[in-house]
């Protein structure tokens, strides 16, 4: 009796041509979620860290672009800092009247040419550091950003 008077039984010809019929789309579609996947990975919401009033607290990241210019809360970014410098807040959940859930002013800060870069972990040290010459703070209004605090330690 042959194979194709026995319904049911497959031929190896058929066989192979099944296999290539089902592994040349499941290949293809690993292959495009191996080649998205970083562009998936840096989309995806994760967590970040910054400074508040000297603490080390949690954001969400990657944060929100605003209109240039509409950020609300300060936000410090070190471009020349010591090892281990975050991002610093200037204001953060608890300040009365002051915090506007992470609407960000970004202000860029960097440490001026003969002086050590050290660690900065408030607006008030910013305020410090600028009072003593140390550092040049700049208003860079095409960077204001959209992230919430979303611990503090």
């Amino acid at each position: 009796m042959t194979d194709a008077l026995n319904p049911g039984v497959i031929t190896f010809q058929e066989a192979a041509m099944l296999k290539k019929l089902l592994l040349g789309p499941a290949a293809a579609l690993v292959l495009l979620y191996v080649s998205a996947a970083p562009s998936l990975a840096s989309s995806q919401v994760g967590q970040g860290s910054l400074f508040l009033d000297g603490h080390v607290v949690g954001t969400v990241v990657p944060p929100a672009q605003l209109a240039a210019g509409t950020g609300q809360d300060p936000f410090y970014e070190v471009t020349n800092g010591a090892s281990g410098q975050l991002g610093i807040a200037g204001v953060g959940p608890g300040d009365a009247g002051a915090f506007h859930g992470g609407s960000w002013q970004v202000w860029t800060v960097t440490f001026n040419s003969g002086v050590t870069p050290y660690l900065l972990t408030s607006a008030s040290a910013v305020a410090a550091a600028q009072a003593a010459g140390d550092v040049t703070v700049t208003r860079v209004a095409d960077a204001d950003f959209r992230c919430p605090i979303t611990q503090q330690n």
